[in-house]
């Protein structure tokens, strides 16, 4: 599996993840959100054999960057149990990508 550089999702379920993205130190991250009312969770994991680690979560829109390991695989989703309704646009980008 390639892995991508930027990915962008529209989620609207629970269970439901973007594709990894593969940063090399710092990466960008956004929800776009005006209705979505539930809890996004960003999620590192440093192999494909690895088990993803929550590194933070959001229930508001938000933009920014950080600054990471490299070499780290992020995606971004909500777990079961924490959708409720709407929809959330979220966007993870490795910085020179």
């Amino acid at each position: 599996m390639s892995i991508a550089q930027e990915v962008e999702l529209a989620i609207s379920a629970q269970n439901t993840y973007t594709d990894p993205v593969l940063v090399n130190e710092r990466f960008n991250f956004s929800i776009v959100s005006s209705s979505f009312v539930g809890t996004v969770t960003l999620q590192r994991r440093f192999n494909t054999s690895d088990s993803w680690r929550d590194v933070n979560t959001f229930v508001t829109a938000f933009e920014g960057w950080d600054v990471q390991p490299g070499g780290a695989q992020y995606r971004a989703g909500v777990k079961t149990g924490e959708y409720t309704s709407g929809t959330a646009t979220v966007r993870i980008s490795d910085a020179r990508a």
